[in-house]
């Protein structure tokens, strides 16, 4: 079992090649959230971003396009699909600001490690949701704990 040990955060300005997924899950434990692992992350992360960032983009230039459709029923399907666009978005909204929070416990050194429990939260979990702030058998907790008492 790894616990949490203060590491040094990766530098933004690392010139290194990153590592790849397959690279990452032959590490051993002792190279927890070493500088290479971070500056993995912070790059996955950081594209996250950037691709969110440019969906909302193009979300906003579609919906400034009006298109003025005489049939009730276009008219209705059309505005059926923005509102489907802006649902979409708003997780996304959501999803930015994990993002971001996700890059700021990188600099802070915290990345990697359950909020609840301070173990390894686990390079498998992390690939598979870089957001991630709980280990699985935390989250499985919490998702129970919601499922029974409600939010």
């Amino acid at each position: 079992m790894t616990t949490k040990t203060k590491q040094p955060t990766a530098d933004a300005n690392a010139t290194a090649p990153l590592l790849t997924e397959e690279q990452i899950l032959k590490m051993g434990e002792k190279d927890y959230m070493n500088e290479a692992q971070l500056a993995f992350f912070r790059a996955r992360l950081k594209q996250l971003e950037k691709e969110l960032l440019q969906n909302a983009d193009d979300t906003t230039e579609h919906l400034r396009e009006t298109v003025l459709v005489p049939d009730p029923a276009d008219r209705a399907t059309i505005e059926e699909e923005h509102a489907l666009e802006l649902r979409t978005r708003d997780r996304e909204r959501k999803l930015i600001k994990k993002v971001q929070q996700s890059i700021a416990r990188i600099d802070e050194g915290d990345y990697g490690w359950c909020e609840e429990t301070g173990e390894a939260i686990g390079i498998p979990r992390l690939l598979a949701r870089p957001t991630a702030t709980l280990s699985l058998e935390a989250q499985q907790r919490r998702e129970l704990k919601q499922k029974l008492y409600g939010d």
